[in-house]
Formats: structure tokens, sequence, C-alpha cells
């Protein structure tokens, strides 16, 4: 029963890892998306979010699932952890490659989130400067077609 459940648990870790992994590729896809905020394509950068936001939820999954299962065992796990040392100390080395990425993730995402904020503030003035500009362009339209009905100022209406 211990054993399996190790078993169990090691591979949760190790499907951890590797979901951990591909977070750091989008992460860094995200940084060459977000790195020149003029030629974002905003397709790309929603389609990685997405895929971030389907691999964050499984990793939720896989903690849920490894602590429940972690919480049945530690008390047979205490008993015979001398048998189990081996496995013990691997799940352990997962474990600080797990904190080890789980610090660089948050790094990367921080340094994203500062890219992300850059775009939208580009983003936003560019806006703003459209905005205004078609005020601009309409308020002169308007003015010019209220002018077209004005008489001539230095015609003579004399008879």
């Amino acid at each position: 029963m211990v054993s399996t459940s190790l078993d169990i648990l090691e591979d949760s870790l190790i499907k951890k890892i590797e979901v951990m992994e591909k977070i750091e590729e989008l992460n860094n896809k995200q940084e060459e998306i977000l790195k020149n905020p003029e030629l974002v394509d905003d397709k790309e950068f929603d389609e990685t979010l997405d895929e971030k936001g389907e691999l964050i939820d499984k990793l939720l999954h896989l903690d849920d699932g490894f602590q429940s299962l972690f919480d049945e065992v530690k008390a047979s796990l205490q008993e015979s952890k001398m048998e189990h040392k081996d496995q013990i100390q691997r799940m352990q080395d997962h474990i600080k490659t797990i904190t080890s990425k789980s610090a660089s993730i948050e790094v990367k995402e921080r340094r994203n989130k500062k890219l992300a904020e850059e775009y939208f503030s580009a983003a936003r003035r560019k806006m703003n400067y459209s905005r205004k500009t078609s005020a601009a362009a309409f308020n002169y339209y308007r003015t010019m077609n209220n002018f077209k009905d004005i008489p001539p100022q230095f015609m003579d209406n004399k008879n």
C-alpha cells in the first residue's frame, strides 16, 4: 500500500515538473510576444494566456491530489521510513526542483507583467491619440458644413 502510494506521489511530482517546464516555455514565448509593444500579436498573446491558465489549473489539480494522498499515507510512511529511503530521497529532490522552478516562474511572471503593463499603456496612448484625431476631424467637418450656408460678406445688397 505505502509503496504504491509513494509511486503515485512520485509520478505526481514528475508530472508537476513537466507542467512547470511547459509554463516556463510559455513564459518565454509571452516575453517574446511582449518585447516590442508596437508589434504585439493580440491573438497569439491571448492563446498563450489561455494555455497558461489550463496548465495552472492542471498544476492545482496535481497539488490537490498529491496533498490528499500524502495525508492518507503520512502515518504509514512514518513507520516504514527506512524501507523507502531511496524513493523518499528522490521525491525530496523532485520537491527541490519544483521549488526552484516555482521561484523562477514567479520572477518571469513579474517581468512579463511589467511588459504587459507597458504594452497596455502604449495601446491606451494610441487609442487616446486616435480618439483625439478623429474628434478633431469630426469638428473640422462639422464646422466646414456650417460655413457653406453663409452668404458672401463683401457683396453689395443695394438696388
